[in-house]
C-alpha cells in the first residue's frame, strides 16, 4: 500500500492523537462512519493492526518500508519494540519535524524532498536519510528554504524538543547529540503490540 493522502482528521478520529500526522484536533471524539459510535468489542488481533496503523500514519511509511524497519530492529540488540521507535524517530524528516522547522511530518518531508535542508553541509533530499549522533541539521542558505522555515516555526507541531536534540533559532541549525530516549518519542503506542502483530505475520 502507498502512502497515505486523504483527509488525515479521519485518521486522528480512528486512531487517536497522531502528532506527527496533524496539528488539528477532530470535533468529534468518536471514530468516523456509521458505526463510529456503537461501542464494538475488539479482537486482539484488532488491537494490534491499530497500534501497527499508528506508527505507519504517524510517520507516513508504507507497510514494505515497516516491515524493513522491523527487520532492521529485530537485528540491533536490546529491545525490538524500542529500537524500531528509534529507527522511526531518527528519520531525517522526522528530526526536522521535532527540531520545530515544521508543523507536521508530510511538511517536514516536503521540506527535505524539495531539497531545503542539509545535513553535515550537504543538500540530503531523502526523507528516510538515518540521522546519527554528531550530524548538523540546518536550512539551505536561500531566501526562500529560510522564509519558509520562519513561517513553519511560527506554528510548531510539538513545543518541547527532545533532549536528544539541540536547536538555535538564529541560525536555523540543529544538532543530533544522541539517539532518541524513550521518554521523549511524543506517539502514545505500545510498541510490544507492533512486535507482536508482525511475529505472528512471519
Amino acid at each position: 500500500m502507498s502512502r497515505y493522502r486523504g483527509p488525515r482528521l479521519r485518521i486522528v478520529r480512528r486512531l487517536g492523537e497522531l502528532p506527527g500526522l496533524s496539528r488539528k484536533s477532530p470535533r468529534k471524539a468518536y471514530p468516523p462512519g456509521q458505526h463510529g459510535q456503537a461501542r464494538k468489542k475488539r479482537s486482539e488481533y484488532a488491537i494490534r493492526l491499530e497500534e501497527k496503523q499508528k506508527l505507519r500514519f504517524n510517520y507516513g511509511i508504507s507497510e514494505k518500508q515497516l516491515i524493513g524497519y522491523v527487520r532492521k530492529a529485530r537485528r540491533a540488540t536490546g529491545s525490538t519494540g524500542q529500537a524500531l521507535l528509534q529507527l522511526l524517530e531518527m528519520r531525517l524528516d522526522n528530526t526536522v519535524f521535532r527540531l520545530g522547522m515544521a508543523g507536521t511530518i508530510p511538511g517536514a518531508r516536503q521540506l527535505v524532498n524539495h531539497g531545503h535542508v542539509t545535513v553535515n553541509g550537504r543538500v540530503v533530499d531523502i526523507a528516510s536519510y538515518q540521522c546519527r549522533p554528531g550530524d548538523v541539521i540546518t536550512v539551505r542558505n536561500r531566501d526562500r528554504s529560510r522564509s519558509l522555515v520562519q513561517a513553519n516555526m511560527e506554528y510548531p507541531g510539538l513545543a518541547n524538543l527532545p533532549s536528544h536534540l539541540e536547536f538555535d533559532k538564529n541560525t536555523l541549525t540543529g544538532k543530533v547529540n544522541s539517539v532518541v530516549e524513550r521518554e521523549w518519542i511524543a506517539l502514545q503506542i505500545n510498541e510490544l503490540l507492533v512486535v507482536e502483530y508482525y511475529s505472528r505475520m512471519a
